[in-house]
């Protein structure tokens, strides 16, 4: 099977406006689904801005906004969904502010149990990881490539791979079984930039 990509914003953004053009020419260079906006540690006034300047860029490409928790915001800004932790907001919470046509998906780490409650729920996708080391942020939870083949195997629900992702390590993770590959460093640091990063991920999946 053949995985697609799924682009998450990098934690931090100091130029809203290189970032546009940056999201842009990755948009450009192939088709991305879906793209997350994560910052951390940023007021929700500096998301909504970023989220309002980079929208329709994304819709321009076809791509779907999704919000990592902030599930007023994504309400108030009328996004496409939200992604949502364990620790975050619970599904059945966001999917009661969100109504049914919001995209939702759930972080369930290493765990086909949590992903199975998501499933059973209504999640549009279930999200597993980390695979491998990133820099994005702090692991607390490893996964295992043959979470992904069972899953695939077993249930309809889409899943999502997250974790450490690069060009070089995404083709073992697409033949496992991910329907989308989950990326942020491997685009937004690629040395040629990120059209190259997208480039690079689609080639190797």
């Amino acid at each position: 099977m053949t995985s697609q990509l799924y682009l998450i914003t990098p934690p931090r953004i100091a130029d809203h406006a290189a970032f546009a053009r940056a999201l842009d020419d990755a948009l450009s260079a192939g088709p991305v689904p879906a793209l997350q906006i994560r910052l951390k540690d940023v007021s929700l006034d500096e998301i909504r801005a970023l989220t309002r300047l980079i929208t329709p860029i994304a819709h321009r490409h076809g791509t779907a906004v999704l919000m990592n928790d902030h599930v007023d915001l994504a309400k108030e800004l009328r996004l496409d969904g939200v992604h949502v932790g364990q620790s975050d907001t619970p599904y059945k919470e966001a999917r009661k502010r969100l109504g049914t046509e919001a995209m939702i998906g759930v972080t369930c780490h290493n765990s086909r149990h949590l992903a199975m409650e998501a499933a059973e729920a209504g999640a549009d996708y279930v999200a597993f990881g980390a695979f491998y080391p990133t820099a994005t942020k702090t692991v607390e939870h490893m996964a295992e490539l043959d979470t992904l083949t069972i899953w695939q195997e077993t249930m309809e629900v889409p899943c999502v791979a997250i974790g450490g992702i690069t060009a070089a390590n995404a083709a073992e993770v697409s033949a496992a079984g991910a329907d989308f590959i989950a990326v942020s460093g491997a685009v937004w640091t690629h040395p040629d930039g990120p059209d190259a990063g997208v480039r690079a991920l689609l080639a190797a999946i």
